[in-house]
């Protein structure tokens, strides 16, 4: 006698029909029997071990590859424990889809078993959040949420899948490969064309691209515009804005620009609200969301001039094809300020305090340099932002402009499924490593192997910069962290570790960390200087 399918087959079904062959997920009650289904269907279950860490390393699969990164979590605390990773997510612009059980429909409103309002906890740092009515219709809500996390300005995506709607029968058709795909937002080419020729006409023109610019596919757009029109063209992605040490003395040459057209690019927090710029910039804005050019407006009044609406990715491409005649001296002004680092970096050494941080990315940059397809990951906090402004590497991921930290670990696990053959680096503090170093569990039983360098300076040392600052050397209160053996800690999960005090140890810890066929956890004692600031001279 023949079953029928049931709603998580149908899920699955769907899942894989999107091309996504690979979930993040943590087990639990309410999503048993999408797992019995991914079985099934043969997608691969990425086992992790908090549910947060499932929700960062979907966002760091979406952001390398393109594609939707899927997290699969259980209802009530796991959906609650993924929340807080969405919002990293969103501030990224990355497409990523979150499945989280949920209690019964027909139990709605009675007290069941983790029941809470689930789509209105996620709302908040997602694009649209909703709870699945029936089993019939779980295919076509997948389809949905894909295209909604992909199109426009991406970004998160919820779904609750209530148990009932899992376990009851749900046949009919799948939808369509193309029912997944984003929704186009095209550049108007006659309206932009305008827009390109007030930029050639501005003395010191500016073009500042969002969090997409930085993707591996945004930075090949980014390059290709710069290289068409001969203008600055920059992608910021940090929550220091015009002063990430990533960008160089940039801030200064900001502030001289006198015609900026912010593609995909928020004038907020990160552009100071305007007041990073001159009072007389005028600038124009190119934004798949319409809202966005009212909070340009309210911050620079009428000093926004055109508004066009594209998403970022086709508004790259379409500029490129027009022609537009740069100031060759003002574009290498500004390409030496985002080069520009202090001369002093490349002869810094340590002290018995620790290592100097830019000491120790020369030694790490040498490892990225080894390989075409090599992975960076970097986490925030003081030694995240020497990792940004001193390494480079082919593919890159940060923290972002939500500056939350704890997600560079995770996301190296992403990095080495994405980039199988390519060493990846994650660089974190050690109040960063304790968030999820669980993970390097999951590493150790997926045969991931990667390098985690841990800048070991015994505090959570943005706090501790702030008090010293703010407060003084005696009012410093709760950001002493212990000097502990994380090297060990990583043995303890079956990994590697190394313990590195001096300078001499950390290159051939490092090599030794290239060839192991475990995750390596390379715990170096850093001196606790506070992040870089780069000033040209």
């Amino acid at each position: 006698m023949a079953v029928s399918a049931r709603g998580a087959d149908s899920l699955a079904r769907s899942i894989k029909a999107a091309g996504i062959n690979r979930l993040f997920t943590l087990s639990g009650n309410h999503i048993m029997p999408v797992f019995d289904a991914a079985l099934s269907a043969g997608i691969e279950l990425v086992h992790v071990r908090h549910e947060a860490s499932a929700v960062h390393m979907a966002d760091a699969w979406a952001r390398l590859t393109g594609e939707p990164g899927v997290a699969l979590v259980t209802g009530g605390p796991g959906h609650a424990n993924a929340v807080s990773a969405l919002y990293t997510a969103q501030m990224s612009e990355s497409p990523v889809v979150l499945l989280s059980g949920h209690a019964p429909n027909r139990q709605a409103g009675w007290g069941a078993f983790q029941e809470m309002d689930q789509a209105a906890m996620a709302a908040p740092v997602t694009k649209a959040s909703w709870a699945a009515g029936s089993a019939a219709g779980l295919a076509a809500d997948f389809v949905r949420a894909c295209r909604v996390a992909r199109s426009g300005r991406p970004g998160p995506v919820h779904l609750s899948l209530p148990i009932d709607a899992l376990e009851q029968p749900a046949d009919g058709p799948l939808p369509a490969a193309r029912d997944y795909a984003q929704l186009p937002m095209p550049l108007d080419g006659g309206q932009a064309a305008a827009l390109a020729a007030r930029l050639a006409r501005a003395e010191r023109p500016l073009v500042l691209v969002g969090p997409r610019g930085l993707t591996d596919a945004g930075r090949v757009r980014v390059a290709a515009l710069r290289q068409a029109w001969g203008l600055p063209v920059v992608a910021t992605e940090s929550p220091r804005g015009a002063n990430d040490p990533a960008l160089g003395a940039f801030a200064p040459v900001l502030a001289r620009a006198d015609c900026v057209l912010l593609v995909g690019k928020r004038l907020d927090f990160t552009l100071q609200f305007g007041q990073a710029f001159d009072s007389a910039c005028v600038f124009m804005q190119i934004d798949a969301d319409e809202r966005e050019w009212a909070r340009t407006r309210r911050a620079v009044g009428e000093r926004l001039h055109d508004t066009l609406l594209a998403d970022t990715h086709a508004a790259l491409d379409g500029l490129a094809q027009l022609v537009v005649r740069g100031q060759p001296d003002w574009l290498a002004e500004v390409e030496a300020a985002l080069a520009y680092r202090p001369p002093a970096w490349n002869d810094a050494r340590g002290t018995d305090a620790g290592l100097h941080p830019a000491e120790l990315c020369r030694a790490v940059q040498q490892v990225l340099d080894s390989h075409p397809d090599s992975v960076l990951v970097c986490d925030g906090g003081e030694f995240g932002q020497w990792a940004q402004a001193c390494l480079r590497a082919p593919h890159r991921v940060i923290n972002g402009a939500a500056g939350a930290i704890g997600s560079a670990l995770p996301m190296a696990l992403a990095g080495r499924l994405a980039h199988r053959g390519a060493p990846v680096v994650a660089m974190m503090g050690d109040g960063t490593f304790g968030f999820h170093c669980a993970e390097l569990d999951t590493a150790v039983r997926y045969g991931l192997p990667f390098i985690c360098v841990v800048g070991n300076d015994a505090r959570w040392n943005a706090e501790y910069q702030i008090q010293l600052n703010n407060y003084g050397a005696e009012r410093l209160v709760g950001c002493e962290l212990l000097p502990t053996r994380y090297d060990r800690v990583a043995e303890g999960f079956g990994a590697h570790g190394a313990w590195v005090a001096k300078a001499g140890e950390l290159a051939p810890a490092l090599q030794a960390a290239v060839r192991a066929t475990l995750p390596t956890c390379v715990n170096v004692s850093l001196a606790g200087l506070p992040a870089p600031v780069v000033r040209q001279h």
